[in-house]
């Protein structure tokens, strides 16, 4: 014998959870409870006049691995009460029970508080008689009424989609025209494929019946102001709100900000190279091809000093928009990475603009210069946290630099657009300042050096070096000026023998000055276009006289070399916005393209290529067959490159807005691309992913942000700018208005920020509800989900993550947006790009 039907859902509370068996006329429900054992289910039920008890095997089987299905057996279908639509539930029905069908509707009538249920009806008003017409005749309709008149005057109402009161209108035509039919077998058609057998079986463990899948309720989001709702599917794994048992570890940084920062770059007694990357400081070994990372800060670097004695260094970051987040000064041990003070939490507004350690008495003072309306210089004896002094120095513009005078730690310089200040700090804690330059001038002071007999040497942004005296009065004058680069001069470094060498930023020249012969031009060297101009300069061994410096640029590159040979890049970063993003399908390889117009390919910390192409990007994918790269472009091309070196292949036309998303089916003969008007364009694929036909184009008018294929690749899921989670028909070209119809798809990539099984993520107990998440993304064991937001956390979650509750691993080293994060192949890496600071990062997955 074999249970009839099982509720799964129902508007009526008493009956929500409930598992009916037929045979029970009159008086409660024959409940029945199913427990685990070792070998499998036990089931106690008391007996129906029909005798009519599930049989363990048969009703359970789901439990085993095994969806739900439309077959010859089983049909999920909803009954609703034909006199008040309200009354309504779904029911797994049993096609085999030897009940008699008149009987299954009297029960049914019960489920639905309704006496004497004697007919079931179809919505166009056909009775069903039996089971053999629920097999074959109405295979594809899955909503029935259920009414106690024996027969019917009226067809059964349709209830309103008016979300006023209760409005009902009755079906007239009994017999639909041949327009209708062809109407409502197409919709009726998507429906069934859904339940039809998935080759992706969720195995269920033996602890989690598919009962309690079958009776959870939609979710319900407000995201934005707007409440989004998401059903669940009929078997999906058991959502755990406990934190995940893995973490991320920063592996290896990429790139250099030389973009909009000086004086960034620093070479340790180790020989290792220090800069700084969006919130990590980077302690880079190239004998060792290995680095170090400090991640103590929370907010992106600003800057940072390196104490006299080369065993500490000090690094400020820039506010953010909560008390964990205010800025402050860390000084930190480069050897052990240990934080050993912080400074001046909560005295700085917006952040810090410049930092110095003094270079006499031990550097026991620090002076910094705060970044908001004020612009206050403060002085510290850091080891204590006492704050010496601080004045306004009421400048317009960002104070660009700051130092101690080596030969006086109570005679401070600071420098920026129009600016150019001597400070002496008294013993009573007030400054005296002398102006040297006043605005409203315009030179803009952009480095600051000094003589070995205290002399300044100041360079600025119409390329003039400018030397500064004391005469014996105290007054500072100008011993020397000349015209050293066209335009702007960004670094200033004096060597030990004397010679000054300075970097210009659009010449892209480096000279070297012989300061003890009137600085004479001793030599020249240009950087190529490709590198940029110079941004920072610093000896590759300090206090030698070898000649090698490391040169930083603005585009994001460090080289090394000298005046004598060429100079050679030791490390490559994107230069803009950084957005696209794509990992390989089977290897540890992973794309990157940004606005810069650079597409690179790189192998865990090795740059393999990078391919200089005439369009910004914003997308980025493999073929699966991993072959071919396509780059989406913000003016609407289609960028096909071999993935093997870099070179482009061809380029497609799609439509005049940018190219946002883009997935390839699992076959990958057909590609799909979101684009910012809103629409999803389809292209035919061929030559194993170079060549592309365009197919069709489904209209639509969010702009999208996410998208992802179906396993059977006839549907596709998009996430819109408005966090609208938008289903897409392939094969009808059509976007499918019902959510509840594709809640059992399974998606071969889950890159959506929102849905049922991920709805945890957002409105999380544990942190702001006002944090929006801008990327995410399924490890390819389903076990794990990544996330990133627009303050800059990336969150580890286990998936399927459900419960506003669910705990997380977190790491917090991005400032604004995280553009993308992504699971390499084998789940052991995660890779994560900000967008505006362009920081690419690679995570280890391991143990927590």
């Amino acid at each position: 014998m074999a249970v009839a039907f099982t509720v799964l859902h129902s508007s009526i509370a008493e009956h929500a959870e409930q598992n009916a068996n037929y045979g029970k006329k009159s008086g409660g429900w024959n409940s029945t409870t199913a427990q685990t054992t070792g070998s499998g289910w036990s089931r106690q039920s008391s007996m129906s006049r029909k005798q009519s008890v599930a049989d363990a095997n048969e009703l359970t089987s789901a439990t085993s691995g095994l969806n739900i299905t439309k077959s010859s057996t089983t049909r999920v279908i909803r009954i609703i009460n034909n006199f008040d639509h309200t009354v309504q539930c779904r029911v797994l029905l049993n096609l085999r029970t030897t009940q008699p069908f008149e009987e299954v509707i009297e029960d049914l009538g019960h489920v639905l508080k309704m006496n004497n249920a004697k007919r079931m009806l179809t919505v166009s008003n056909q009775e069903v008689r039996s089971f053999s017409q629920l097999r074959n005749e109405f295979s594809d309709v899955d909503t029935f009424y259920i009414t106690s008149e024996s027969r019917v005057l009226s067809p059964p109402f349709r209830r309103s989609r008016s979300r006023g009161a209760l409005a009902v209108e009755p079906i007239i035509n009994t017999v639909p025209t041949k327009a209708e039919r062809q109407r409502r077998a197409r919709s009726k058609s998507r429906p069934r494929a859904l339940y039809a057998a998935d080759p992706d079986i969720v195995k269920v463990p033996p602890d989690y019946t598919v009962l309690d899948v079958m009776k959870e309720e939609p979710i319900r989001v407000q995201i934005r102001g707007t409440r989004k709702t998401f059903f669940p599917p009929m078997v999906h794994s058991p959502a755990d709100d406990s934190p995940p048992d893995k973490r991320l570890a920063l592996n290896w940084v990429y790139g250099y900000r030389g973009i909009d920062t000086k004086r960034n770059l620093w070479v340790l007694p180790t020989g290792e190279l220090m800069y700084y990357v969006a919130a990590v400081a980077v302690l880079y070994d190239r004998d060792e091809e290995s680095q170090r990372h400090y991640i103590g800060h929370t907010e992106d670097i600003q800057c940072m000093d390196i104490h006299p004695s080369k065993e500490m260094v000090a690094s400020a970051q820039k506010a953010g928009r909560t008390r964990k987040t205010q800025a402050h000064i860390r000084i930190w041990s480069p050897e052990t990475l240990y934080t050993l003070y912080i400074v001046g939490n909560g005295e700085f507004e917006e952040g810090v603009s410049a930092l110095a350690f003094s270079q006499l008495t031990g550097g026991n003072y620090l002076l910094a210069v705060d970044c908001g309306r004020e612009k206050m210089l403060s002085v510290w004896q850091w080891q204590w946290g006492h704050l010496l002094g601080k004045v306004a120095t009421m400048q317009t513009e960002d104070i660009l630099g700051a130092s101690f005078h080596p030969l006086d730690d109570n005679l401070m310089i600071t420098y920026g657009k129009g600016h150019l200040t001597f400070w002496t700090r008294r013993k009573d804690g007030f400054f005296e300042k002398i102006d040297i330059i006043k605005a409203p001038s315009r030179t803009v002071i952009t480095s600051l050096q000094f003589e070995q007999e205290g002399d300044v040497i100041t360079a600025d942004g119409d390329g003039f070096i400018t030397i500064y005296s004391v005469d014996s009065d105290g007054a500072y004058y100008v011993r020397m000026e000349f015209e050293a680069h066209n335009k702007g001069i960004n670094a200033l470094i004096m060597l030990p023998e004397g010679t000054l060498l300075s970097g210009g930023e659009k010449d892209r020249k480096i000279i070297a000055w012989d300061s003890l012969q009137n600085y004479n031009k001793i030599t020249e060297t240009k950087l190529t276009e490709v590198y940029g101009g110079v941004r920072s300069l610093y000896p590759q061994r300090p206090g030698r006289n070898d000649g090698n410096i490391y040169v930083g640029t603005i585009k994001n590159h460090i080289l090394e070399g000298s005046m004598q040979r060429r100079f050679n890049r030791i490390i490559f970063g994107h230069s803009k916005q950084l957005w696209g993003l794509a990992v390989h399908p089977d290897d540890e390889l992973f794309a990157t393209a940004g606005y810069d117009k650079n597409i690179s390919l790189w192998k865990r910390h090795a740059l393999l290529w990078s391919t200089q192409i005439a369009y910004e990007c914003v997308s980025l994918t493999f073929h699966p067959f991993g072959t071919a790269l396509v780059a989406g472009s913000v003016e609407g091309y289609l960028i096909i490159l071999n993935a093997e070196n870099g070179s482009v292949v061809s380029s497609v036309r799609v439509c005049g807005s940018a190219l946002t998303c883009m997935g390839f089916n699992p076959a990958g003969d057909t590609i799909a691309v979101g684009s910012q008007n809103g629409s999803v364009y389809l292209y035919r694929v061929s030559r194993d992913g170079f060549t592309f036909k365009k197919s069709n184009k489904i209209r639509g008018v969010q702009p999208l942000v996410h998208l992802d294929w179906s396993t059977d690749g006839n549907y596709l899921q998009t996430v819109t700018a408005e966090y609208d989670l938008v289903f897409w028909d392939v094969k009808g070209l059509i976007q499918e208005k019902s959510a509840s119809a594709m809640k059992d798809v399974k998606w071969y990539t889950y890159n959506a920020t929102i849905g049922y099984l991920v709805s945890g993520i957002w409105h999380n107990r544990y942190y702001p509800t006002s944090s929006m998440i801008s990327t995410a993304n399924r490890s390819a064991a389903h076990d794990l989900f990544i996330t990133g937001d627009t303050d800059g956390y990336l969150r580890l979650f286990r998936h399927p993550c459900i419960f506003t509750k669910s705990e997380y691993n977190e790491e917090k080293v991005y400032s604004g947006q995280v553009s993308s994060a992504r699971f390499l192949f084998n789940d052991r890496n995660v890779v994560t790009v900000g967008g505006t600071d362009a920081a690419l990062m690679l995570w280890d997955v391991i143990e927590d």
